[in-house]
């Protein structure tokens, strides 16, 4: 018998992630946790906000997924992540069967990788990443918690990227730099030296305007 699933979040985000795992089939969705009730998603029914989380939890189902995503730096996602692990809520790492993950590989707990993206041998991703629609993540690469690949981003081989950052989509980060917590690398970024100071980097190369 598949495990019951919640998603907490119902936007954008939260769409792509129920169809992974209807493709899946690895858990039975139940509904969707939000602030709002935005009737039925992708057939899905509204189970309440968060203040229904405990209720949910003691009803059965002990497993969610965030379905938040993220456009900025944010902590956003840890504390929620925070949150429904002191209820006692499993989150589980949700992988697309239409990912390319390599021989030693090391994932986090929490972190979701989506369709077309492909992850090369030796690399370690944290806990609560998401690694968007055909991002490349070659060889070797260390990449902290809660971090954001956005969709065809690429990190070369030898990459380090620290806790809390966000790769926008189409960056390229060329190889064994290294970029700092808290950074944000706008969409179309080119990275050719290491970030050692958080803020926010965009252009090709990288520039910090704030």
């Amino acid at each position: 018998m598949k495990e019951k699933i919640i998603v907490v979040g119902c936007g954008g985000h939260a769409k792509v992630l129920i169809n992974i795992i209807k493709k899946e089939s690895c858990y039975e969705l139940t509904g969707y946790i939000d602030k709002q009730n935005h009737g039925e998603i992708l057939g899905l029914p509204y189970l309440g906000d968060d203040s229904e989380l405990y209720k949910i939890f003691q009803n059965g189902i002990k497993v969610a997924v965030i379905g938040i995503g993220q456009v900025h730096i944010t902590k956003k996602r840890s504390e929620l992540t925070r949150k429904l692990e002191e209820i006692g809520f499993k989150l589980p790492y949700i992988i697309s069967k239409n990912a390319v993950i390599n021989e030693d590989v090391i994932i986090g707990e929490g972190t979701q990788i989506f369709d077309g993206v492909v992850i090369n041998p030796g690399t370690r991703i944290g806990k609560g990443c998401i690694i968007n629609t055909c991002a490349t993540i070659e060889h070797d690469c260390n990449i902290g918690n809660f971090c954001h690949i956005a969709t065809r981003a690429v990190l070369s081989g030898g990459v380090e990227i620290e806790d809390f950052s966000m790769i926008g989509s189409n960056a390229v980060i060329v190889q064994f730099k290294k970029i700092t917590s808290n950074t944000l690398i706008g969409s179309g970024g080119v990275v050719i030296r290491d970030i050692p100071e958080s803020g926010t980097y965009v252009g090709n190369p990288v520039r910090k305007v704030s």
